[in-house]
Protein backbone atom coordinates (compact mmCIF):
# COMPACT_ATOMS: atom_id res chain seq x y z
CA UNK A 1 0.00 0.00 0.00
CA UNK A 2 3.23 2.25 0.76
CA UNK A 3 4.43 1.32 -2.87
CA UNK A 4 1.35 2.13 -4.28
CA UNK A 5 0.56 5.59 -2.46
CA UNK A 6 4.58 6.90 -3.16
CA UNK A 7 3.57 5.84 -6.92
CA UNK A 8 0.74 7.87 -6.98
CA UNK A 9 2.33 10.81 -5.08
CA UNK A 10 5.15 10.55 -7.68
CA UNK A 11 2.90 11.12 -10.67
CA UNK A 12 1.07 13.80 -8.82
CA UNK A 13 4.19 15.65 -8.54
CA UNK A 14 5.34 14.98 -11.54
CA UNK A 15 1.64 16.35 -13.27
CA UNK A 16 2.37 19.53 -11.60
CA UNK A 17 5.62 20.10 -12.63
CA UNK A 18 4.73 19.38 -16.24
CA UNK A 19 1.92 21.77 -15.73
CA UNK A 20 4.49 24.59 -14.57
CA UNK A 21 7.80 24.05 -16.55
CA UNK A 22 7.23 24.73 -20.23
CA UNK A 23 9.33 23.12 -23.06
CA UNK A 24 10.19 24.01 -26.18
CA UNK A 25 8.18 22.95 -29.19
CA UNK A 26 9.78 22.01 -32.81
CA UNK A 27 8.56 23.91 -35.46
CA UNK A 28 10.61 23.17 -38.31
CA UNK A 29 12.95 20.32 -39.45
CA UNK A 30 15.04 19.62 -42.18
CA UNK A 31 17.63 16.56 -43.33
CA UNK A 32 18.36 19.34 -45.87
CA UNK A 33 17.74 22.65 -46.41
CA UNK A 34 15.38 23.35 -48.94
CA UNK A 35 15.15 26.75 -51.22
CA UNK A 36 12.49 28.46 -53.59
CA UNK A 37 13.98 28.42 -56.62
CA UNK A 38 12.78 30.20 -59.40
CA UNK A 39 12.22 26.80 -61.40
CA UNK A 40 13.12 22.90 -61.05
CA UNK A 41 15.46 24.26 -63.92
CA UNK A 42 16.81 26.86 -62.37
CA UNK A 43 18.00 24.40 -59.44
CA UNK A 44 18.90 21.40 -61.48
CA UNK A 45 20.98 23.71 -63.13
CA UNK A 46 22.92 24.77 -60.07
CA UNK A 47 22.82 21.31 -58.84
CA UNK A 48 24.86 20.41 -61.67
CA UNK A 49 27.73 23.56 -61.89
CA UNK A 50 28.18 22.79 -58.52
CA UNK A 51 26.68 26.02 -57.85
CA UNK A 52 24.91 24.46 -55.07
CA UNK A 53 25.50 21.44 -53.46
CA UNK A 54 22.26 20.54 -50.85
CA UNK A 55 24.79 18.77 -48.14
CA UNK A 56 26.98 22.09 -47.60
CA UNK A 57 23.88 24.31 -46.74
CA UNK A 58 24.06 24.70 -42.81
CA UNK A 59 21.42 26.81 -40.57
CA UNK A 60 23.04 28.67 -38.28
CA UNK A 61 21.90 32.40 -37.09
CA UNK A 62 17.54 33.18 -36.46
CA UNK A 63 15.62 36.25 -36.34
CA UNK A 64 12.08 37.16 -36.35
CA UNK A 65 10.22 40.23 -37.89
CA UNK A 66 6.48 40.11 -38.22
CA UNK A 67 5.48 37.59 -41.04
CA UNK A 68 9.20 36.78 -41.91
CA UNK A 69 11.65 34.23 -40.10
CA UNK A 70 15.20 35.05 -41.18
CA UNK A 71 17.71 31.77 -41.69
CA UNK A 72 21.28 32.30 -42.50
CA UNK A 73 23.51 29.60 -44.32
CA UNK A 74 27.27 31.18 -43.96
CA UNK A 75 29.57 30.18 -46.96
CA UNK A 76 31.42 27.44 -44.94
CA UNK A 77 31.48 25.00 -47.94
CA UNK A 78 31.08 25.97 -51.62
CA UNK A 79 27.39 25.26 -52.94
CA UNK A 80 25.72 27.65 -50.25
CA UNK A 81 22.72 28.09 -52.32
CA UNK A 82 21.55 31.68 -50.51
CA UNK A 83 22.92 32.80 -47.42
CA UNK A 84 20.28 35.32 -45.83
CA UNK A 85 17.03 33.60 -46.42
CA UNK A 86 13.66 33.89 -44.42
CA UNK A 87 10.83 31.66 -44.12
CA UNK A 88 7.10 32.90 -44.83
CA UNK A 89 4.99 32.63 -41.58
CA UNK A 90 2.69 31.57 -41.08
CA UNK A 91 3.57 28.53 -42.46
CA UNK A 92 1.84 24.37 -41.70
CA UNK A 93 4.98 22.65 -43.60
CA UNK A 94 6.79 21.07 -41.53
CA UNK A 95 10.37 21.23 -43.28
CA UNK A 96 9.05 24.51 -45.31
CA UNK A 97 11.49 26.36 -48.27
CA UNK A 98 13.95 29.18 -47.84
CA UNK A 99 13.69 32.06 -49.36
CA UNK A 100 16.77 34.87 -50.54
CA UNK A 101 16.23 37.73 -48.57
CA UNK A 102 15.69 40.28 -50.37
CA UNK A 103 16.14 38.34 -53.83
CA UNK A 104 18.57 35.91 -55.72
CA UNK A 105 20.21 38.27 -57.14
CA UNK A 106 21.23 40.10 -53.82
CA UNK A 107 22.69 36.50 -52.51
CA UNK A 108 24.68 35.60 -55.94
CA UNK A 109 28.20 35.00 -55.69
CA UNK A 110 30.20 37.53 -58.08
CA UNK A 111 32.98 35.29 -58.85
CA UNK A 112 33.00 31.36 -59.13
CA UNK A 113 33.96 29.47 -56.14
CA UNK A 114 35.10 26.02 -56.74
CA UNK A 115 34.40 23.28 -54.70
CA UNK A 116 37.55 22.35 -52.54
CA UNK A 117 38.54 19.42 -49.58
CA UNK A 118 37.75 20.62 -46.22
CA UNK A 119 40.63 21.68 -44.78
CA UNK A 120 41.72 20.25 -41.13
CA UNK A 121 40.40 22.64 -38.46
CA UNK A 122 40.86 24.80 -35.64
CA UNK A 123 38.81 26.88 -33.60
CA UNK A 124 35.94 26.60 -36.26
CA UNK A 125 37.90 28.21 -38.70
CA UNK A 126 40.30 27.19 -41.35
CA UNK A 127 43.68 26.60 -40.29
CA UNK A 128 45.47 25.27 -43.58
CA UNK A 129 45.41 28.68 -45.18
CA UNK A 130 44.25 32.37 -45.11
CA UNK A 131 41.22 33.74 -47.07
CA UNK A 132 43.14 34.91 -50.80
CA UNK A 133 41.15 38.42 -51.41
CA UNK A 134 39.66 38.00 -54.96
CA UNK A 135 36.24 40.17 -54.97
CA UNK A 136 36.67 43.08 -57.82
CA UNK A 137 33.76 44.55 -56.34
CA UNK A 138 29.98 43.45 -55.59
CA UNK A 139 27.60 44.35 -58.19
CA UNK A 140 25.06 45.48 -56.22
CA UNK A 141 25.54 47.29 -52.42
CA UNK A 142 22.49 44.92 -51.29
CA UNK A 143 24.73 41.96 -52.43
CA UNK A 144 25.28 39.82 -49.45
CA UNK A 145 27.98 37.35 -49.79
CA UNK A 146 28.08 35.51 -46.18
CA UNK A 147 26.45 36.43 -43.12
CA UNK A 148 26.17 34.30 -39.66
CA UNK A 149 23.73 35.88 -37.92
CA UNK A 150 21.30 39.28 -38.07
CA UNK A 151 19.61 41.54 -36.24
CA UNK A 152 16.18 43.23 -36.45
CA UNK A 153 15.64 46.29 -34.67
CA UNK A 154 12.93 48.45 -33.19
CA UNK A 155 12.74 50.66 -36.04
CA UNK A 156 11.66 47.99 -38.83
CA UNK A 157 15.44 47.76 -40.19
CA UNK A 158 17.60 44.35 -40.62
CA UNK A 159 21.15 44.47 -39.51
CA UNK A 160 23.10 41.58 -41.56
CA UNK A 161 27.12 41.87 -40.41
CA UNK A 162 28.46 40.22 -44.22
CA UNK A 163 31.81 38.41 -44.03
CA UNK A 164 32.78 38.77 -47.21
CA UNK A 165 34.10 35.32 -46.93
CA UNK A 166 33.34 32.37 -48.92
CA UNK A 167 34.69 28.67 -48.54
CA UNK A 168 35.59 29.11 -45.54
CA UNK A 169 37.02 25.51 -44.67
CA UNK A 170 37.52 24.95 -48.23
CA UNK A 171 39.29 27.38 -50.21
CA UNK A 172 38.21 30.86 -48.37
CA UNK A 173 37.92 33.51 -50.71
CA UNK A 174 37.42 37.13 -49.39
CA UNK A 175 34.38 37.68 -51.71
CA UNK A 176 34.01 41.42 -50.74
CA UNK A 177 35.38 43.11 -47.46
CA UNK A 178 33.67 42.97 -44.16
CA UNK A 179 30.15 45.05 -44.15
CA UNK A 180 27.03 46.16 -42.25
CA UNK A 181 24.41 45.68 -44.52
CA UNK A 182 21.22 47.20 -43.16
CA UNK A 183 18.04 47.14 -45.00
CA UNK A 184 14.59 48.75 -44.17
CA UNK A 185 12.27 45.53 -43.33
CA UNK A 186 8.64 47.45 -44.54
CA UNK A 187 10.29 48.03 -48.26
CA UNK A 188 12.79 45.41 -48.22
CA UNK A 189 15.42 48.39 -49.70
CA UNK A 190 18.34 48.86 -48.74
CA UNK A 191 19.28 51.56 -46.38
CA UNK A 192 23.17 51.65 -46.28
CA UNK A 193 25.99 49.39 -46.91
CA UNK A 194 29.28 50.48 -44.80
CA UNK A 195 32.60 48.62 -45.25
CA UNK A 196 34.60 47.81 -42.36
CA UNK A 197 37.72 50.11 -42.53
CA UNK A 198 41.05 48.40 -42.07
CA UNK A 199 41.57 50.11 -38.82
CA UNK A 200 39.27 47.54 -37.14
CA UNK A 201 40.21 44.17 -39.52
CA UNK A 202 42.85 42.08 -38.02
CA UNK A 203 44.70 39.06 -39.09
CA UNK A 204 42.48 37.22 -37.52
CA UNK A 205 39.18 38.66 -37.75
CA UNK A 206 36.20 36.60 -37.71
CA UNK A 207 32.57 38.45 -37.19
CA UNK A 208 30.06 35.66 -36.19
CA UNK A 209 27.20 37.83 -35.16
CA UNK A 210 25.86 41.58 -34.51
CA UNK A 211 23.88 43.45 -31.67
CA UNK A 212 21.76 46.34 -32.30
CA UNK A 213 21.30 49.07 -29.19
CA UNK A 214 18.60 51.98 -30.43
CA UNK A 215 15.57 53.04 -29.25
CA UNK A 216 12.25 53.73 -31.26
CA UNK A 217 12.10 56.51 -30.08
CA UNK A 218 15.13 58.34 -31.49
CA UNK A 219 16.28 55.70 -34.85
CA UNK A 220 19.43 57.56 -35.93
CA UNK A 221 21.28 57.15 -32.78
CA UNK A 222 21.88 53.57 -33.50
CA UNK A 223 24.62 51.48 -32.09
CA UNK A 224 26.49 47.97 -33.29
CA UNK A 225 28.09 46.00 -31.88
CA UNK A 226 30.19 43.37 -33.66
CA UNK A 227 32.17 40.74 -31.60
CA UNK A 228 35.44 39.49 -32.99
CA UNK A 229 36.16 36.32 -31.74
CA UNK A 230 39.13 35.52 -33.55
CA UNK A 231 41.09 38.62 -32.53
CA UNK A 232 39.29 39.29 -29.46
CA UNK A 233 37.86 42.35 -29.51
CA UNK A 234 34.61 44.26 -29.90
CA UNK A 235 33.74 46.78 -33.21
CA UNK A 236 31.41 49.45 -32.24
CA UNK A 237 29.56 51.11 -34.71
CA UNK A 238 28.03 54.80 -34.92
CA UNK A 239 24.49 54.85 -37.53
CA UNK A 240 24.48 58.78 -36.83
CA UNK A 241 27.80 59.01 -37.57
CA UNK A 242 28.65 55.89 -39.91
CA UNK A 243 31.85 55.19 -38.80
CA UNK A 244 33.26 52.26 -36.62
CA UNK A 245 36.23 51.98 -33.89
CA UNK A 246 37.77 48.93 -32.44
CA UNK A 247 37.49 48.15 -28.69
CA UNK A 248 40.43 45.62 -26.78
CA UNK A 249 40.09 43.96 -22.96
CA UNK A 250 41.35 41.26 -21.57
CA UNK A 251 37.76 40.07 -21.09
CA UNK A 252 37.35 39.19 -24.57
CA UNK A 253 39.74 36.69 -24.89
CA UNK A 254 39.16 32.72 -24.47
CA UNK A 255 39.39 30.85 -20.98
CA UNK A 256 42.12 27.90 -21.91
CA UNK A 257 40.77 25.87 -19.19
CA UNK A 258 37.18 25.92 -20.98
CA UNK A 259 38.21 25.14 -25.13
CA UNK A 260 37.35 21.25 -25.09
CA UNK A 261 33.69 20.68 -26.03
CA UNK A 262 32.22 17.29 -26.76
CA UNK A 263 28.77 17.37 -28.83
CA UNK A 264 26.93 14.77 -29.98
CA UNK A 265 29.53 12.19 -30.23
CA UNK A 266 32.26 14.97 -31.73
CA UNK A 267 35.46 16.27 -29.29
CA UNK A 268 37.10 19.45 -30.32
CA UNK A 269 39.03 22.30 -29.13
CA UNK A 270 38.06 26.09 -29.77
CA UNK A 271 39.52 29.01 -29.35
CA UNK A 272 36.87 31.42 -29.77
CA UNK A 273 37.04 34.56 -27.60
CA UNK A 274 33.85 37.21 -27.05
CA UNK A 275 30.56 35.62 -28.96
CA UNK A 276 27.79 36.52 -27.19
CA UNK A 277 26.14 39.71 -26.59
CA UNK A 278 22.90 40.95 -25.13
CA UNK A 279 21.82 44.78 -24.20
CA UNK A 280 19.50 45.17 -21.72
CA UNK A 281 16.61 47.66 -20.81
CA UNK A 282 17.52 51.44 -20.74
CA UNK A 283 17.97 52.56 -16.75
CA UNK A 284 17.09 55.81 -15.25
CA UNK A 285 20.23 57.60 -16.45
CA UNK A 286 19.42 56.73 -19.81
CA UNK A 287 22.30 53.96 -19.87
CA UNK A 288 21.78 50.08 -20.89
CA UNK A 289 23.97 46.86 -19.55
CA UNK A 290 25.67 45.24 -22.54
CA UNK A 291 26.29 41.41 -21.69
CA UNK A 292 29.13 39.77 -23.24
CA UNK A 293 31.62 36.24 -23.00
CA UNK A 294 34.02 34.46 -25.06
CA UNK A 295 32.47 31.12 -26.64
CA UNK A 296 35.15 29.08 -25.14
CA UNK A 297 34.67 30.18 -21.53
CA UNK A 298 31.92 30.15 -18.81
CA UNK A 299 32.43 33.59 -17.72
CA UNK A 300 29.63 36.41 -18.11
CA UNK A 301 31.13 39.85 -17.95
CA UNK A 302 29.03 43.27 -18.09
CA UNK A 303 30.02 47.11 -19.78
CA UNK A 304 27.84 50.39 -19.99
CA UNK A 305 26.96 51.18 -23.57
CA UNK A 306 28.18 54.55 -22.61
CA UNK A 307 31.24 53.14 -22.28
CA UNK A 308 31.32 51.46 -25.86
CA UNK A 309 30.32 54.44 -27.73
CA UNK A 310 32.65 56.88 -26.38
CA UNK A 311 34.97 56.54 -29.27
CA UNK A 312 38.25 58.34 -26.75
CA UNK A 313 37.38 56.43 -23.78
CA UNK A 314 36.42 52.87 -25.00
CA UNK A 315 39.85 53.04 -27.34
CA UNK A 316 41.76 53.99 -24.54
CA UNK A 317 43.67 52.18 -21.41
CA UNK A 318 41.73 54.00 -19.08
CA UNK A 319 38.29 52.33 -19.69
CA UNK A 320 40.13 48.91 -18.63
CA UNK A 321 37.99 49.19 -15.23
CA UNK A 322 34.88 50.06 -16.53
CA UNK A 323 34.64 45.90 -17.52
CA UNK A 324 32.91 43.76 -14.81
CA UNK A 325 33.15 40.00 -14.22
CA UNK A 326 29.32 39.03 -13.31
CA UNK A 327 30.08 35.47 -12.78
CA UNK A 328 30.57 31.92 -13.72
CA UNK A 329 27.78 29.49 -15.36
CA UNK A 330 30.02 26.36 -14.27
CA UNK A 331 31.36 23.41 -15.54
CA UNK A 332 30.14 22.81 -19.13
CA UNK A 333 28.35 26.20 -19.59
CA UNK A 334 30.22 27.30 -22.66
CA UNK A 335 27.39 29.40 -24.79
CA UNK A 336 27.42 31.01 -28.30
CA UNK A 337 24.88 33.33 -28.93
CA UNK A 338 22.65 35.03 -26.16
CA UNK A 339 19.84 37.69 -25.79
CA UNK A 340 18.40 39.67 -23.17
CA UNK A 341 14.62 39.36 -23.05
CA UNK A 342 13.30 42.92 -22.42
CA UNK A 343 9.88 42.30 -21.37
CA UNK A 344 11.19 39.56 -18.52
CA UNK A 345 14.54 40.96 -17.97
CA UNK A 346 15.47 37.68 -18.63
CA UNK A 347 19.25 36.75 -20.47
CA UNK A 348 18.38 33.35 -22.23
CA UNK A 349 21.82 31.86 -23.90
CA UNK A 350 22.78 28.59 -25.55
CA UNK A 351 24.49 26.39 -23.79
CA UNK A 352 26.43 24.37 -26.58
CA UNK A 353 28.20 21.22 -24.15
CA UNK A 354 24.71 20.58 -22.69
CA UNK A 355 22.47 20.35 -25.80
CA UNK A 356 20.58 22.87 -24.23
CA UNK A 357 18.89 26.62 -23.17
CA UNK A 358 19.96 28.30 -19.87
CA UNK A 359 18.54 31.70 -18.72
CA UNK A 360 19.54 33.87 -15.97
CA UNK A 361 16.87 36.62 -14.53
CA UNK A 362 19.36 40.10 -14.53
CA UNK A 363 17.99 40.88 -11.20
CA UNK A 364 19.81 38.26 -9.53
CA UNK A 365 23.20 37.96 -8.58
CA UNK A 366 25.25 35.42 -11.49
CA UNK A 367 26.25 32.12 -10.22
CA UNK A 368 25.58 29.08 -10.63
CA UNK A 369 22.69 28.70 -8.36
CA UNK A 370 20.40 31.58 -10.22
CA UNK A 371 20.91 29.76 -13.62
CA UNK A 372 18.31 28.20 -14.89
CA UNK A 373 18.09 25.33 -17.62
CA UNK A 374 14.44 25.70 -19.73
CA UNK A 375 15.20 23.04 -21.81
CA UNK A 376 17.94 20.26 -22.97
CA UNK A 377 17.86 17.46 -24.96
CA UNK A 378 20.13 15.54 -26.75
CA UNK A 379 18.32 14.71 -29.96
CA UNK A 380 16.84 18.06 -30.32
CA UNK A 381 19.19 20.45 -29.64
CA UNK A 382 22.57 19.18 -30.38
CA UNK A 383 24.70 22.05 -31.05
CA UNK A 384 22.15 25.07 -30.53
CA UNK A 385 23.35 27.71 -32.53
CA UNK A 386 21.49 30.69 -31.83
CA UNK A 387 18.17 32.24 -30.22
CA UNK A 388 15.87 35.29 -29.97
CA UNK A 389 12.69 36.55 -28.39
CA UNK A 390 10.34 37.86 -30.74
CA UNK A 391 7.59 40.39 -30.27
CA UNK A 392 4.88 38.14 -28.77
CA UNK A 393 7.30 36.77 -26.24
CA UNK A 394 8.56 33.34 -28.11
CA UNK A 395 11.76 32.04 -27.32
CA UNK A 396 13.45 31.06 -30.94
CA UNK A 397 16.15 28.65 -30.77
CA UNK A 398 18.37 27.07 -33.91
CA UNK A 399 19.96 23.84 -33.39
CA UNK A 400 22.14 22.39 -36.31
CA UNK A 401 24.68 19.71 -34.96
CA UNK A 402 27.49 22.10 -36.64
CA UNK A 403 30.73 20.02 -35.06
CA UNK A 404 29.46 17.35 -36.89
CA UNK A 405 28.99 18.99 -39.97
CA UNK A 406 32.97 20.58 -39.61
CA UNK A 407 34.70 17.50 -38.47
CA UNK A 408 32.25 14.56 -39.91
CA UNK A 409 29.31 14.46 -41.89
CA UNK A 410 25.69 14.81 -41.41
CA UNK A 411 23.37 11.89 -42.31
CA UNK A 412 21.07 13.40 -44.83
CA UNK A 413 18.60 10.14 -43.86
CA UNK A 414 18.28 12.00 -39.94
CA UNK A 415 16.91 14.93 -39.14
CA UNK A 416 19.97 17.58 -38.69
CA UNK A 417 18.49 21.22 -38.50
CA UNK A 418 15.81 22.18 -36.19
CA UNK A 419 14.25 25.24 -35.47
CA UNK A 420 11.59 25.47 -31.75
CA UNK A 421 10.04 27.67 -30.33
CA UNK A 422 8.72 28.35 -26.54
CA UNK A 423 6.53 30.86 -25.11
CA UNK A 424 9.39 32.58 -22.49
CA UNK A 425 7.50 32.89 -19.55
CA UNK A 426 6.23 29.58 -19.51
CA UNK A 427 9.84 28.08 -20.21
CA UNK A 428 11.36 29.76 -17.19
CA UNK A 429 8.43 29.02 -14.68
CA UNK A 430 10.04 26.54 -12.01
CA UNK A 431 13.53 27.75 -13.07
CA UNK A 432 15.83 29.79 -10.55
CA UNK A 433 14.59 32.65 -13.56
CA UNK A 434 11.04 32.79 -13.00
CA UNK A 435 9.84 36.35 -11.73
CA UNK A 436 6.32 35.08 -10.36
Amino acid sequence: MKIATSVFVGLIALAIDSCWAGNLEEKYAWSELKFDWPSKEAEQEAITSGRYVPANNLPLGIEVWRDKLFVTVPRWKSGVAASLNYIQLPTDEKSPVLRPYPSWEDNNLPIEVSAQPVAETAAGRAEAKKPALVGEGLKLNSSIVSTFRVRADECNRLWVMDTGLADILGNPNQVAPPAIVIFDLETNQLIRRFTCPESVIKEDTFFANIVVDVSKHDCDNAYAYIPDLGAYSIVVYSFKDNKAWRVKHNFFHFDPLNGDYNVGGVNFQWTDGVFGLAVGNEKTDGSRDVYFHALSSTKEFVVSNKVLQNETYSTSPDCYYEFKLLGDRGANGQSSAEFFDKDNEIVFYTQVNKDGVGCWNAKKPYNQDTQGLVDSDSTALVFPNDLKVDQDGYLWVLSDRMPAFIYQSLKPEEVNYRILRGKARELIRGTPCDIE
